[in-house]
């Protein structure tokens, strides 16, 4: 095989370098963040000091007349610091209960993996080629148990930093929108950045750290390294699992509680001081939105990684030992890094916002611009680390693969993924036909509301098939599985700006939430809701990234599975494997069943205690006396960390009862179904809450001739949009997001404990 252009010790060093370079870049704009702010002496101080681009000119200044009003600013310090506790505690509260979730886990991993060959510690003869030694199977169980608590241990972190770099921001956006929509969108841009690099170099950094730590062991047997790597991936996917869906919970049990009783019962503005749910509800747009997604999007870029070096390490980049071509997907997510970091310059240095209308563009052109820049890496990274040609494992064959076919692969997920961003915008923006119909149909109601946002949403669900189908019949007839692999990495690629894009939306919701409650004037909020639609229809769009590379994610897998579980073929003709087709297809639907309950649930308590306070506490309504917030935010939490239990036990105990008792066959049926039907929920469902929240937002805005014949706030058909958009609330941010986890979550599980599977698998069968 031909050599690679870059040496194996550049390959060593570029992958750190672009790790580091991506945490130094997020503490510069965590930096640049820092320095709006939240005292009255500083702020007043801080426009002296701060002229020419992207400070403040003078114009912006006088725009608005309370820029110096101290007690502004201090309103806003003092919601901040509640909203950052209350997201902190319930942190602290759902991380308790996970740590002794993941210890207990650990050691099913360890026991089971380790009993393969009943604990020994000699060397065995090798999964993938019996004439040689590999090392045992205790070891695999060993590593694979750090790897997943190093995976898991990340995955927190990520999240936690990310929650915590909003609940910074949030204050600062608002502060900012008194000096110009400009100012606002670029604090909170910046700080959707800091998130997205931090999370995206330290997934990077640790992976990496841990693949070089595990081959001072494991020295030349590569299959054995990067089969105890996986649990990297696992450990990721199952604390994103219990965030998304606790934070799922805790944001929409808050959310439905504050809209159903402030906005419909008692006609008081959306984040209204008087309402004893607000606080809750904006400290759930940090736990659920911002930490979820961050875990979220964390476990699948751990996964498609290792679902790829997992079939390279037994195609010809890890039986001839390249190290430069075997880290691959690696370079890929290296290059990304730099890709992303210019990406985000032209959001905030080379271009400025002036007015309302170029929000939603301007973060369009993040996708566009780094999809474009990341094509041309992905070709430079393909050219100089894979040789001219190699082959790739394909089912129990060597299948012979050019680099050309390999960049085709990456790019071919990089772009739809970006396909399936402007197919989700269109259907969730209200500037185009879809929402603004739905909007249309709640002049008759809230029942034709809900009917037109179904259909939405099943419509939407059409052409993002279509551009997974494709990618995957491309990149599988290119370079197999590790085509799949690869074209999911090509997705997640540009994760630094998807993420910059995602953690915006909640950072401008919450800065609207504040603006509102310290009583800042009616043209300030007015910004900030500008800011919160644009990032509404972004979260949409990354929601979709997330949907659409779980789906190749957890076909790479998949793949990976078949082939360590020895399976030769999956015959959907056999009982065994159709039997778990069928059931695997329902398990979406049982576990959105569990998820939409424990909203409601949580929400009928919040919507008692809300009619409660307004009921019995005199003065509330004038705005004399003060509402107890600290109840809601505890019922929110009590019910979030209760509930989030039973989905996560189904997710993570359903591969390991079908693989003990049924075995790998019936769970390869069980990982296909699941993975076909959860994808189609998934869309549609976050479609269709994206929608009929932005047809809500519609009407308020009030921006068109046909959004003023609908409302204003108060009218019968922003009443019935309003029901639309609690109905959606569960959909789009609890059931939706979470299922691409569920499908995630189930394959990488199942390539973990496969080698148990293989061995004392499907006792049931064994026993008739």
């Amino acid at each position: 095989m031909a050599a690679t252009i870059l040496s194996d010790l550049g390959a060593e060093i570029l992958i750190p370098v672009c790790a580091v370079v991506g945490i130094v870049f997020s503490l510069v704009q965590w930096f640049l963040v820092s320095k709006v702010k939240l005292t009255p002496a500083d702020a007043a101080a801080a426009p002296a000091a701060n002229n020419g681009k992207n400070g403040y000119t003078d114009y912006l200044i006088d725009e608005e007349e309370n820029i110096n009003d101290h007690s502004v600013v201090l309103k806003c310090a003092e919601i901040q610091t509640a909203i950052s506790e209350g997201a902190t505690s319930f942190l602290f509260t759902e991380y308790q209960y996970v740590g002794v979730f993941m210890v207990a886990f650990a050691f099913l991993i360890f026991l089971f993996l380790g009993s393969v060959e009943g604990f020994s510690t000699k060397s065995q003869p090798c999964t993938y080629d019996a004439t040689k030694l590999c090392k045992p199977a205790l070891a695999t169980a060993v590593f694979s148990t750090v790897a997943f608590l190093l995976g898991g241990i990340t995955s927190v972190v990520s999240g936690f930093l990310g929650m915590k770099i909003a609940t910074y921001a949030n204050a600062r956006t608002t502060l900012e929108a008194r000096k110009g929509v400009g100012k606002a969108f670029i604090t909170a841009f910046r700080s959707g950045a800091v998130m997205g690099f931090l999370l995206a170099a330290n997934g990077l950094l640790v992976l990496y750290i841990a693949i070089n730590l595990f081959k001072i062991y494991y020295g030349d047997d590569w299959g054995g390294l990067f089969e105890a790597i996986t649990g990297y991936g696992l450990g990721g996917s199952s604390m994103a699992l219990f965030g998304r869906v606790a934070g799922g919970i805790y944001t929409k049990a808050a959310d439905v509680g504050a809209d159903l009783v402030g906005k419909v019962e008692r006609n008081i503005p959306e984040d209204d001081p008087r309402n004893p749910a607000v606080i809750a509800d904006n400290v759930g747009d940090n736990v659920g939105d911002i930490a979820g997604m961050g875990s979220d999007l964390f476990g699948s870029y751990a996964e498609s990684s290792c679902a790829a070096l997992v079939v390279a390490s037994i195609s010809s980049f890890g039986i001839n030992h390249e190290l430069t071509a075997m880290l691959y997907p690696l370079i890929v997510s290296s290059v990304g890094i730099l890709v992303c970091l210019v990406t985000t310059l032209f959001a905030t240095d080379f271009f400025e916002i002036k007015a309302v209308k170029e929000i939603e563009p301007a973060l369009k052109k993040q996708l566009i611009i780094s999809t474009v820049l990341m094509t041309v890496g992905i070709a430079v990274v393909t050219w100089i680390s894979v040789p001219s040609s190699f082959t790739i494992f394909n089912f129990g064959t060597q299948k012979v693969v050019k680099n050309w076919q390999l960049f085709l692969c990456v790019a071919v997920g990089l772009w739809a993924g970006l396909i399936i961003g402007f197919v989700t915008e269109y259907y969730t923006s209200n500037a185009y036909s879809p929402v603004q119909d739905v909007a249309d149909s709640c002049r008759t109601g809230a029942a034709t509301n809900v009917i037109f946002g179904l259909a939405l949403g099943y419509k939407s669900v059409i052409i993002p098939i279509f551009a997974i189908a494709v990618s995957i019949f491309v990149s599988f007839s290119f370079a197999a599985m590790y085509g799949i692999a690869v074209a999911a990495l090509g997705m997640l690629s540009t994760i630094a700006t998807g993420l910059a894009i995602d953690a915006y939306g909640p950072i401008s919701d919450n800065a609207g939430g504040i603006a509102e409650m310290a009583g800042m004037s009616h043209r300030i909020r007015e910004r900030t809701d500008a800011l919160d639609a644009a990032g509404n229809t972004t979260a949409a769009i990354g929601k979709g990234f997330a949907i659409g590379s779980a789906a190749l994610v957890s076909l790479a897998l998949f793949g990976a599975f078949v082939s360590r579980a020895h399976i030769v073929t999956v015959d959907v003709l056999t009982p065994k494997v159709f039997i778990g087709l069928i059931v695997g297809a329902m398990l979406p639907y049982w576990f959105s069943a569990m998820t939409m309950k424990s909203v409601g649930t949580a929400a009928l308590k919040m919507v008692e205690e809300v009619r409660r306070q307004f009921n019995t506490i005199p003065g509330l309504m004038e705005g004399t006396a003060k509402p107890d917030y600290a109840t809601c935010v505890k019922i929110s939490t009590d019910a979030s960390i209760k509930e989030m239990i039973p989905p996560g036990a189904l997710v993570m105990l359903t591969p390991l009862i079908v693989g003990i008792f049924f075995g790998v066959e019936t769970l390869s049926g069980v990982l296909a179904g699941s993975l076909v039907s959860g994808v189609q929920i998934a869309i549609s469902a976050s479609n269709t809450g994206g929608a009929w929240d932005n047809a809500k937002k519609y009407i308020e805005a009030g921006a068109s001739e046909h959004a003023r014949t609908l409302g204003p706030k108060g009218s019968d058909p922003h009443k019935a949009a309003v029901i639309g958009d609690t109905i959606g609330d569960p959909l789009k941010d609890t059931s939706g997001p979470s299922l691409n986890i569920l499908i995630k979550l189930m394959a990488v599980e199942s390539l973990v404990f496969a080698p148990f599977f293989a061995t004392h698998g499907g006792l049931l069968f064994k026993i008739f």
